[in-house]
This record gives C-alpha cells, structure tokens and sequence, in this order.
C-alpha cells in the first residue's frame, strides 16, 4: 500500500493523472459531441475541488507523483521496508515538503519580508502552548486574498515557453470543473509552464476581482453562474466575523472613524468614495473586503490586517506542531539538511517533462533568462533516509508518523492507496 491510486485509463506520456471518482457518471463538463463512452469523469483526490479548475487540478496531480516517485526510490534504498513503512516515510517527505515551501518561499512574498520578521521570524522549536488550529478570521477572510489574485486567462504554452499553436488560451470560465481538458489538450505540461512563465493577475485596488469570478463563477452544487466576492462577504457574516475595525484594533492598528482616516489605509480616493457610500461608517466595513483593500507593504502582496493574521496563524502552525519538519526527532540532521535543498521547481522537474524551470517557482521570471536546466536544480538525495537493516535498534517511524487524528485521516488515505 506504499503509493497512491492513479489513473487506469490514460496517462500523460506515461505519467499518472489522479484516478476518476467511482460514482459516474460525474457531474463534470464534458467536450462537445462527447458520448457516454468517451467520459472524462470528475477527478479524486483528498479535496473534492481537485477538479474546481484545471490549474488546481495540476497542483494535485504534481503531488500524486511526488508522492509515488518518492515511494519507488525508498524502496529502492531500503528494500526490506514494509509498504506502510515505505508510505508513511513517502507521505511524511510530502508534507515537510509543503510546510518548505509555504513557509519559506511562499509566505515571505505574500505578507513580505519586515511582517515575515515581525509575525514569523526564525523557527525556536515546538511549543505545546501553542494551539495550531486555524482561525476562522484566517480560512474565511484574510487567506482568500488570493481571490484577487486569480488570473481570468488560462495559458498553455509550448516547449520554447511560446503560446501553444494546438492549445489556444482558455478564459477562466472555460475550464471550471473540465478535467477532460487535460487528457485531451495536451496533459500537465503546457499548464506549468502557462503558470511558471505568466504573472497571476495583478491585484490593485481599482481591479480587485475580475468577471470570470463575479460574474461566471460555476460551482457543481449550483445550475447558475456566482459572484465569488459575493460569497466571501456572505461567508464572513455566516461564520460571525467581527468587522474590519475590530480585526485592526486586535492587531495592534488604530481604528479607522473617518473618511480621512480611511484615506489613510487605501489610498484610492475613489474606493474611498465607494466603500463609504456604501458601509457609511468605517466600523461597518467586512474584514475580507477591508483587508483586501489596503495599501501593500513594501515588498508584499497584503497590507498590514491581512499581513499581520496571516503571519500569526503561520507562526500558530509551525510552532504548535510537533511533527513540524525543523523539530528534533522528526528528521534526523542529514535528513533536514536535505528537504532544505529541495524546492517546487524541483518537484516540477521530478514529475513532469520541463527541463527548464525558475529558480524560484513563485517568483515571475522571463525565458530563458531566468530558467535553469532541471539538472543544475537543486534537490535533495534520498540516501539520507537509507537504513542499515544490520544496525541496533531499527529505525522507528512511530516518532514521526502517528499523531492525534490519525485513524480519521487513515480513513480518508485509504480510499487513495491501492495495494502495490
């Protein structure tokens, strides 16, 4: 049971695709002139929007291969491992991978590097009085900035970083839960390369969210088109969120009681005009539109609210988890030395047929300029976890594997694995 379900039915030049879900016939858009035998069901995966769009879709097919190459080469290292041993192993790397690359090259671009600092700072090991439980101001309002972000065009491009001649750019509302697009139009590949070589959308404060979201928005629960903006108002007064005021005055911010003192924090005058004709009063305004709206800070994508919740709740993950990949006994030295050295590009490279990537996956770079070969990008070497079967005391998984809640999420990894 050591790598997860993939897909039976087609591969992407014999790379896997996540498998299709078992009830069919899903609810997923399917091609033109599609008949009952050509379907391209919904994909599975450990979220059900895995097949939301299809950039996300190719996230979560990168990390099915991640996690299934990194199961092969155990095995490969430590032949005698078990196939839970070699799972659990292969799922722990995933995830010391995705708190590496969130925390160290995401998050810094996002709340910047003097909130970084003030919010986050170096690692000082776990703390048991920390609670990591994720805030319900952070998961409804301030981490759905990224809604802004969101581009209303999708690019794939060819081998040369051009605009693909066979696969034309889609726009948002085109690729909204159509898992057929990637089978059929050309697999991961021209996807990443469209979302390495291309900017997000950039947020300003006159072009906060484009139609393709508030106006096109298509959800499988819903027969008609939603307003995304829309539902994350909705959604912070459903989950009682105090206002914008109140989340600044909890950051240590002075409240806001003025127009001119709006002025201060947006510098828009005309946004100004709108959210006061709007809200009449500053202590009225919603904390997700608030926070979205504010000046950036220098060298960041957020403004000093959303910065400062942000930050803290990182800081609550990491230091309150006792599995975190920095703590003692989770890793052995070698072991973390290594993870350091790894990176998304480097999964990219690992998983897909790009053999040109950024240095820096979240950062926007033109090519070839700002590219390097796959094999001069760094990554780690697996014979760190390489046991010696002849030692005392074999090596256990029991510090690093077992944790409060795991039988619940068994249940749900279960459902992924296929007996190897």
């Amino acid at each position: 049971m050591s790598l997860l379900r993939v897909n039976l039915q087609f591969s992407d030049q014999g790379r896997a695709y996540l498998p299709f879900v078992s009830r069919v016939p899903s609810p997923c858009a399917q091609a033109r002139d599609t008949d009952r035998a050509e379907r391209i069901e919904c994909f599975m995966a450990g979220d059900g929007r895995s097949s939301e769009v299809i950039s996300l879709t190719a996230l979560h097919t990168l990390w099915l291969r991640e996690h299934n190459r990194l199961a092969k080469a155990l095995k490969q290292i430590n032949p005698h491992w078990t196939s839970e041993t070699l799972y659990q192993e292969a799922r722990k790397i995933v995830g010391a991978l995705h708190q590496i690359i969130t925390i160290r090259d995401y998050i810094p671009k996002i709340i910047g590097p003097v909130a970084f600092e003030q919010y986050i700072g170096l690692y000082g090991g776990y703390d048991p009085t920390v609670n990591p439980t994720v805030s319900n101001v952070f998961s409804t309002a301030a981490f759905r900035f990224g809604h802004a972000t969101i581009h209303p065009v999708i690019k794939r491009l060819d081998a040369r970083f051009q605009d693909h001649p066979d696969l034309p750019h889609l726009n948002l509302h085109e690729v909204f839960f159509s898992p057929w697009r990637i089978i059929k139009e050309g697999g991961l590949d021209p996807l990443l390369r469209g979302l390495l070589a291309k900017s997000a959308k950039l947020q300003t404060q006159d072009q906060l969210m484009n139609e393709e979201l508030t106006e096109k928005l298509f959800v499988l629960s819903n027969s008609g088109a939603l307003d995304l903006a829309s539902l994350n108002l909705q959604r912070g007064r459903d989950h009682g969120l105090p206002g914008y005021n109140d989340w600044r005055e909890f950051c240590g911010f002075p409240r806001l009681k003025t127009r001119t003192d709006l002025n201060t924090a947006i510098a828009n005058s005309s946004l100004v005009e709108k959210i006061m004709e709007l809200y009449k009063h500053p202590d009225n305004i919603d904390v997700w539109l608030g926070g979205l709206v504010e000046n950036f800070l220098p060298g960041a994508r957020t403004g000093p609210l959303f910065a400062c919740i942000v930050g803290r709740q990182m800081k609550a993950l990491r230091e309150g988890d006792r599995f975190w990949w920095e703590n003692n006994d989770v890793f052995t030295d070698a072991q973390r030395r290594e993870l350091g050295k790894h990176s998304l590009s480097r999964v990219i490279c690992d998983n897909t047929g790009l053999d040109k990537v950024p240095g820096d996956a979240f950062r926007l770079g033109m090519f070839p300029r700002d590219f390097e070969l796959c094999e001069n990008t760094p990554g780690m070497n697996l014979a760190a976890w390489r046991e010696d079967v002849h030692q005392q005391g074999r090596f256990k998984l029991s510090q690093c594997t077992s944790f409060p809640g795991e039988h619940a999420l068994r249940k749900v990894d279960a459902e992924l694995v296929s007996v190897n």
